[in-house]
């Protein structure tokens, strides 16, 4: 069994080739069961939690588990993540791979997946909302199926947003790069809206978007809470990574069910579905599109055994 490290995979994944591995991989027979995510000690009120993201298909058995500790302290991160990987045919274990970079390069790739699907071909301007360490991996991956010219960045702190925008202009210097500090019109000028980030308030608003617009929400994992208003929902044409975890998990759509102005049944599709054609995908050149991602166990299959591929 190999065991594989963040460095390795980090060598082995490159868009938009991921990005096709992805597409054919949520288009192919696969089983992908809920993920469980379980509070370690509820009652004391700690977030300290464990979760396991099963998955296989015709190749492969693979299980992602990762713990958040949200109030660790440095030397200890408070991420840790391991994909575990074994033969469909014989249950033989395969590799060992690290499950933080995985996440980042399958977060940014499904993000990007859907934006082929559902944002408009000639889509010129990104505006990204988040300057974490998921950021860079989504301008590359949406730059590397868009011919943007434009990544307009939103962050709570306009000193990260302008350290991001400086290093990622070093980085692609074909692409122009712009600090929004006025967040209703950056959304106004985007072709594609991407919101990655750790926040419980609403960020986004329907009425900033144009007729046209692709929008996608990484951020938010919680019932209760959303990164855009029910509006932006309404508006919108809507798409989810899986049903079985969004409806679970994400307050972009449950909140709207709880105000009973949206319904589950209005969710116009899942990847898996946009991957095999089964659901149309952008109809018109006016159509507002909503992408809602809280994470699936597929996207790390793919990213382990494609560097575990790469890695032989």
């Amino acid at each position: 069994m190999r065991v594989i490290t963040a460095d390795q995979v980090h060598a082995a994944l490159r868009f938009p080739d991921f990005i096709d591995a992805l597409h054919e991989t949520f288009a192919g027979r696969h089983t992908m069961p809920p993920r469980q995510v379980m509070l370690l000690d509820e009652a004391s009120g700690s977030h300290d939690a464990f979760a396991m993201l099963p998955s296989w298909n015709d190749e492969v058995i693979a299980l992602k588990a990762f713990t958040y500790f949200p109030e660790n302290q440095a030397p200890h991160r408070t991420l840790y993540s391991q994909i575990l990987v074994f033969d469909r045919s014989c249950g033989e274990p395969l590799a060992l791979v690290d499950g933080v970079s995985v996440t980042c390069w399958r977060t940014a790739g499904v993000s990007a997946l859907a934006s082929r699907f559902l944002s408009r071909p000639d889509s010129e301007t990104l505006l990204l909302l988040g300057t974490g360490k998921l950021a860079p991996f989504l301008i590359r991956a949406h730059a590397s199926v868009r011919p943007l010219k434009k990544v307009l960045i939103w962050g709570r702190s306009p000193d990260q947003a302008g350290a991001l925008s400086k290093s990622m202009a070093a980085e692609m210097p074909g692409l122009e790069f712009e600090v929004a500090t006025d967040l209703p019109a950056a959304c106004l000028r985007a072709d594609i809206v991407v919101c990655a980030t750790g926040s419980t308030e609403i960020l986004v608003r329907g009425e900033w978007i144009r007729p046209g617009t692709h929008t996608d929400f990484l951020g938010n994992h919680h019932a209760t809470k959303r990164e855009c208003d029910t509006a932006m929902v309404t508006r919108s044409r809507v798409f989810v990574d899986t049903r079985v975890n969004c409806f679970k998990e994400a307050g972009e759509i449950l909140v709207p069910v709880l105000e009973g102005v949206f319904s589950t049944d209005q969710v116009a599709g899942e990847l898996s579905e946009l991957c095999r054609g089964s659901v149309p995908a952008r109809r018109n050149g006016r159509e507002i599109t909503l992408f809602k991602s809280v994470g699936c166990a597929l996207g790390d299959l793919c990213g382990a055994v494609s560097t575990w591929r790469a890695s032989r």
